[in-house]
Order: C-alpha cells, then structure tokens, then sequence
C-alpha cells in the first residue's frame, strides 16, 4: 500500500504551499501537530511517568492490555484484546502470562465455548489499572484545565471519530492486501 502526497512537490522538490482550490489544504496544518502530540508523548514518557505515580513496573504493552481489560467491562479472548490494542494475537499472548505470574489477570472459562479462554484482571489487577487510568487522567485534567468544557466535550467528540474512521479506513486497506 502506498499513500499518494498530499500535494505536489514544487520546482525545489519540496511540497508548495498549499494552493486555495487544494482539498486537503485544511488538514496540512493537522500533520505537524499529530507528529507533534506523537512526540510529546513519547519523549515525555507520558505512559511511563502514570505507571510510577501509580506504583507500577509494568511496561507500556503490559499496561495496555490492563488498561484494554478495565474498559472493556468484560472478560475478552486474546484475540478481542489484539483488536483492540491494533496488535497481533502472540504479543498479546506473551503480555497476558507475564500478568498472569504477577496476579493480575486470570483466565476463565468461555460460557459460549469451553474450548476458549477468557481473560479478565483479578482484584489486584483491577486496582493497578484503576491507578494508572486515575494518574493518566489526572495528567490530562491539568493540562486541559483551562479549557472551557464545551471545548473539552468538542475534543472528545472528534478524536472519538477521528479514531474511529481512520481504523475503519486502515482497516479497508488492511482487507484489501
């Protein structure tokens, strides 16, 4: 799969400036700002700092199938937890028994089929996500604070789509290989 540049590139060999008529000139100001945000999280350990002020040596993946477990309400088979996190099942697999030996989460038994297995935090692992959800949020409040709700509302409201369409598009693509 190939993506096609937004615009042409210019006589330099570098993209132009966007030309009024372009469709996508309104979200070339998005790109920088995405890579930007992508950044800022990754060099501010964003993850890795909630997870100590929660009192946990979890990794990231580790935490995200905790944290994938708490949202769901639900127990989920390893492979509802790789779709969710956008990850293949074995990366899963190997991060659900690493929190198995530490407590966190068990297996039980599938109701619909006996041969499955469905995983779900234990008591322990419930309360560590529950720490790194209340310490990640609580981040976001404060950077957020000054924001009027409407605006926050509005935030939410969009990357919830922006999410949502653009896995299902990632999706159609992935379909089509």
């Amino acid at each position: 799969m190939t993506l096609e540049p937004a615009e042409p590139a210019g006589p330099s060999g570098s993209a132009g400036p966007s030309e009024p008529d372009d469709p996508h000139s309104d979200l070339l100001a998005v790109l920088p700002r995405l890579t930007q945000l992508s950044a800022a999280f990754t060099k501010g350990r964003l993850t890795e700092r909630a997870a100590e002020a929660a009192g946990l040596a979890l990794d990231r993946p580790a935490m995200g199938v905790l944290v994938t477990l708490r949202t769901a309400d639900q127990p989920l088979r390893i492979g509802e937890i790789a779709d969710r996190m956008q990850v293949v099942g074995p990366h899963v697999t190997r991060q659900v028994q690493a929190l198995e030996k530490r407590g966190l989460v068990r297996r039980v038994a599938d109701p619909h089929d006996r041969r499955a297995s469905l995983i779900e935090p234990t008591a322990a692992g419930m309360e560590a996500a529950n720490r790194y959800v209340t310490s990640l949020l609580g981040w976001f409040a404060e950077a957020l604070a000054d924001w009027p709700r409407q605006d926050r509302e509005d935030l939410t409201r969009l990357l919830n789509r922006l999410a949502d369409d653009v896995t299902a598009r990632l999706a159609r693509f992935d379909a089509e290989e």
